[in-house]
């Protein structure tokens, strides 16, 4: 059976506009993709929320997982706060498997967020997370933390986020998708 690592945000400290924490909805939205995981036969390992980003490095580094799968929520520079909108998905910029899994959970993001348009894969080399891995990583933004629209929608999606990322494993690691 095909394992992934599951790391949600370990940032706690980043307030959401709407109340909340990053690492609060990171966490439910890991939690909600449980099931469909399950569901699927896909083995999975998380992070524990007290862990420090090097410590999830490490963890991820001594399993053996077919993909690394980094949930995070954004947030603008200051002189633009509460203005950008819109997922990113960041994959390493030489890894073309990470490339391939960050363009399927891109595609599929775009057939949930209420403006496709603002959903992009983005290839990038200063990403930890993504740099220190073994194996294929890839770190979603889901939706920017102090923009309103983006943290309500966060919020009031926290299911259909979790099986559309859910989905997205599934079919980056080439198995067969269930609800349940």
């Amino acid at each position: 059976m095909p394992t992934i690592y599951l790391s949600p945000s370990v940032h706690g400290f980043n307030p959401y506009i709407i109340g909340g924490n990053e690492e609060y909805y990171m966490n439910l939205i890991v939690d909600s993709m449980v099931p469909y995981l399950r569901a699927s036969d896909i083995n999975f390992n998380r992070n524990n929320p007290d862990d420090t980003l090097s410590q999830v490095i490490a963890q991820s580094n001594a399993g053996n997982y077919d993909l690394h799968l980094a949930l995070h929520s954004n947030v603008s520079p200051d002189n633009i706060r509460g203005v950008l909108q819109g997922p990113d998905v960041y994959f390493y910029t030489t890894n073309e498997r990470g490339r391939r899994a960050a363009d399927m959970i891109t595609v599929n993001l775009k057939n949930i967020y209420p403006n496709p348009s603002l959903v992009t894969a983005i290839a990038t080399t200063t990403h930890k997370e993504l740099s220190g891995t073994k194996v294929p990583a890839v770190l979603v933004e889901i939706a920017y933390h102090d923009n309103y629209a983006d943290a309500t929608w966060l919020r009031d999606n926290i299911n259909e986020i979790a099986k559309n990322l859910a989905q997205s494993v599934a079919q980056y690691l080439e198995v067969p998708f269930k609800s349940s």
